[in-house]
């Protein structure tokens, strides 16, 4: 395994942002992270996806702040945060946020995480310690079909896997290879193309002005991630049936954007109606509170593509929760 890599061995990746960074370190790595809000207001954390820093809660952050203590952080391998090769799962990085929650948080929290980061709040849901997690929204998450074999519908080889495969192969893994050019010049040609087609619905390319400007994202991604899902490293330890299973918090699950190609059964989006359904029987079997809300038309990152909604969304479920609880 090759060592860690430190915010600082990648130079002038970075560009600054209207929230303060921290590092907090967890042992292996040194978590970054942004907060906002009151410290004596209710805890939430924010996960981004794969690829995204926590600055993609940028425009979202504020409206939370309002009512949450707001913890936004860089997942390994992303951001700030450490790049570990070699080191890149499921169960690895829902550890690095138990650890998170103990140093940083420290109390019951809120926990709201989008794309990859979703399937984060369901490992969190289901095998955080007992007493962390309080409630969890799953923003878009790819149950199931961030696996290579799963147990329902589309494989990450049949959804988003060609995107992350791109990315590996002309950015190279800690970005050794780095052709950036190489790689726009690819991507009409290397991705299949009714991804190409429904890509726009599902990620919306930036406004030109954009800042922090396009791709500043992937510049912070290292790119071995997309190869440690669609190799299926990433989620060879996480069967999402048995993670359905554990669940032990109420969720939201959020599911926006999705189309399903009639002639290859290749799924632009995270995930299918069959998929969404059976997650949702499965964490009802396990006796807990799950409430499923459809956003056909929403690209995959309501946070930033409508914070306001995504705020409202989440504030209007956490209200009937306290509804429930007082009586």
């Amino acid at each position: 395994m090759t060592a860690p890599l430190e915010a600082a061995d990648r130079g002038d990746t970075f560009v600054s942002h209207a929230f303060d960074e921290h590092l907090v370190d967890l042992g292996e790595i040194r978590m970054n992270y942004a907060t906002a809000g009151d410290p004596s207001s209710p805890p939430l954390l924010l996960i981004p996806g794969q690829s995204e820093s926590w600055w993609g809660y940028a425009g979202a952050m504020p409206l939370l702040a309002e009512h949450f203590h707001v913890h936004a952080v860089d997942l390994r391998g992303q951001g700030r945060s450490t790049w570990t090769p070699g080191r890149y799962t499921i169960d690895i990085f829902g550890h690095d946020l138990e650890r998170f929650i103990d140093l940083v948080i420290g109390r019951p929290t809120l926990v709201s995480g989008m794309s990859s980061g979703g399937v984060l709040s369901a490992w969190l849901s289901a095998f955080a310690k007992p007493g962390q997690i309080r409630a969890a929204v799953w923003e878009d998450p790819p149950v199931f079909a961030c696996q290579t074999a799963p147990a329902v519908g589309p494989g990450i080889r049949q959804a988003i896997g060609p995107v992350f495969e791109a990315w590996n192969t002309w950015l190279g893994d800690q970005w050794k290879v780095g052709d950036w050019d190489g790689l726009m010049r690819a991507m009409p040609t290397a991705l299949p193309p009714e991804i190409l087609g429904a890509m726009a619905s599902m990620i919306p390319p930036p406004a030109p002005d954009a800042y922090p400007p396009a791709g500043q994202n992937l510049r912070e991604y290292d790119p071995e991630w997309g190869r440690a899902f669609t190799s299926g490293a990433a989620t060879a330890s996480c069967d999402h049936v048995t993670m359905l299973r554990a669940v032990r918090v109420p969720v939201l699950f959020t599911h926006h954007f999705r189309t399903v190609d009639e002639q290859t059964g290749r799924l632009v989006g995270a995930s299918t109606d069959q998929q969404a359904r059976r997650a949702c029987e499965l964490v009802a079997e396990a006796g807990q509170r799950i409430d499923y809300r459809s956003f056909p038309e929403m690209p995959h990152s309501m946070h930033e593509h409508a914070p306001k909604q995504y705020v409202e969304t989440v504030l209007d479920w956490v209200a009937t929760l306290e509804e429930e609880e007082s009586r």
